[in-house]
């Protein structure tokens, strides 16, 4: 399986994102940098996490004019696989490839800390091999992940059961405890209705290693891997 991750100026998760992509498919991923216009030939994308370009203006405003980007938006309608993590996530709300607009946090501060969100749909390239209500241990760290939206688009979403991932208490429980930045309706991640691009704001990929305090990460990543190499192997 070739993957690819996106590096903007600022981001901080990049190396992370490789590293774990690396594990789970025993072979390094593409760094495409922000200003190529090409991406190379790939089964998945992922745009990391970060404060791409200083997050200047609001949060992946000025990414999502990227030269790369022209390239990340053929590739995702075209049935690629693409996943945004945090700063990628609000890249892919900015372009459009995702609905909905990221805001401050409810409290308007940076939160830094590990959170619980609750596995809501399973068939999607991004949770296949997770279970159903399954609750992850995954860290968060954000100014500017109040997800919201309007209650048309939050109705097609919940229709569509493009909501993957909710904010939960650590017993999967939904209550505002759970919920760190006000997201409406607890959400945490998203998918596009064609399910092959999805955001979220908490950070698998620093969750996959038990010296970290969480392994939770791996299924996102496994899942991806899962799908990917299955589809490949269909069409052979």
């Amino acid at each position: 399986m070739k993957s690819a991750v996106i590096v903007f100026p600022a981001s901080n998760r990049d190396r992370d994102a490789a590293e774990v992509l690396e594990k789970v498919t025993g072979t390094k991923p593409h760094m495409v940098w922000h200003g190529d216009t090409e991406v190379p030939d790939v089964d998945l994308i992922v745009l990391p996490g970060g404060f791409s370009y200083g997050d200047y203006l609001r949060t992946g405003a000025i990414a999502r004019f990227s030269p790369v980007m022209k390239s990340v938006g053929k590739f995702a309608k075209s049935g690629g696989t693409v996943l945004g993590v945090c700063n990628g996530f609000q890249i892919l709300l900015e372009a459009g490839l995702l609905p909905g607009a990221m805001m401050r946090n409810s409290g308007l501060r940076f939160i830094c800390r590990h959170v619980h969100i609750r596995v809501e749909q399973t068939d999607t390239p991004f949770t296949n091999a997770a279970t159903k209500g399954q609750v992850l241990n995954v860290p968060i760290a954000h100014s500017d992940g109040n997800y919201t939206c309007d209650e048309s688009t939050l109705a097609d979403l919940e229709k569509n059961r493009q909501v993957v991932f909710r904010y939960t208490s650590a017993d999967g429980s939904d209550d505002a405890a759970g919920n760190p930045n006000g997201s409406i309706a607890n959400i945490a991640g998203i998918c596009n209705r064609e399910r092959n691009v999805a955001g979220l704001m908490p950070h698998p990929e620093r969750a996959v290693e038990s010296a970290l305090d969480s392994t939770g990460g791996l299924v996102i990543f496994r899942s991806m891997v899962e799908a990917l190499v299955g589809a490949t192997r269909a069409n052979a």
